[in-house]
């Protein structure tokens, strides 16, 4: 058994709320890279490199990447050989987010109640998703989520018989009704199974997965891909200012699900994407 003080999970999310919002994950810069490259619209091209400028200026003056520093969603995996100490773990996950977003000047977009909107003044409460694993390790992704794109998501209850088809039409269906409101060029996470949460969940875990890697699922690689492809011959392009880069990235997650059901969850990101990971 290791025993684990809640502080040093305090400590490690507030250090990640600022980096995820000042500095883009390898992979996501690895793509805008390329898209800069392949970008056939001038004016697509244009948009890519103000983009790429903006990141630039965000990493060395230490300027949030975006002004909707988001909403502080929460993945931690627990060691079931790990036991916490010095206070209570949600709590802790909690202050780390309220530092994080104090002490880093990011902008706080939570509110109280969903109707009466009384801001919180420290971007809490988070989403928090737990999971408990094997070990005596615990492993952290913060994702902020900005509402821009995520107003753009859908859940889409199928049926048995629309099959692979159905998905692809869900999906497509998706990003063509969020046009250039998600911030283009989007990723885009998709869950399929389970039954109504389980698939958003799933949809916005599949967000974290690095860009550069596809479902270790033959059918499902083959299904990002194709998605992917037929995504960005939509042209809704960088900005929704038309092009050939409407999408870096299509992943996809998928779990079991009940006989009578196919549930698909379409998560959309901007194009920053923004998550950190640590394992601790």
């Amino acid at each position: 058994m290791r025993e684990l003080n809640v502080e040093i999970i305090t400590e490690n999310i507030k250090e990640m709320c600022i980096e995820a919002n000042h500095f883009l994950s390898d992979d996501m810069k690895s793509c805008l890279n390329q898209a800069v490259d392949l970008e056939k619209s001038e004016l697509g091209k244009q948009v890519l490199d103000s983009l790429k400028e903006n990141l630039q200026i965000a990493e060395k003056d230490m300027i949030p990447i975006c002004q909707d520093t988001g909403m502080a969603i929460i993945f931690i995996q627990v060691g079931q050989e790990v036991h916490f100490t010095g206070g209570n773990l949600e709590d802790a996950i909690n202050e780390g987010v309220r530092r994080g977003y104090v002490d880093g000047f990011l902008r706080k977009s939570v509110v109280k109640d969903p109707l009466i909107r009384e801001n919180t003044k420290d971007n809490t409460p988070a989403i928090i998703h737990y999971e408990i694993v094997e070990g005596d390790s615990v492993t952290i992704t913060v994702a902020p989520k900005g509402f821009g794109s995520e107003n753009m998501s859908r859940i889409f209850m199928l049926k048995p018989a629309d099959g692979i088809e159905g998905v692809k039409n869900a999906v497509i269906t998706a990003v063509r009704d969020a046009g250039p409101n998600a911030c283009p060029p989007m990723v885009i996470g998709v869950g399929i199974g389970g039954d109504f949460e389980k698939c958003a969940i799933l949809s916005k875990k599949a967000l974290t997965r690095n860009v550069n890697e596809h479902s270790s699922i033959p059918y499902v690689k083959e299904l990002e891909e194709e998605l992917l492809n037929s995504i960005n011959l939509l042209k809704i392009g960088p900005g929704g200012l038309g092009g050939t880069n409407t999408a870096f990235a299509v992943n996809i997650e998928t779990y079991p699900t009940h006989i009578a059901g196919l549930p698909v969850a379409i998560n959309t990101c901007c194009h920053v994407n923004r998550h950190v990971t640590r394992v601790i």
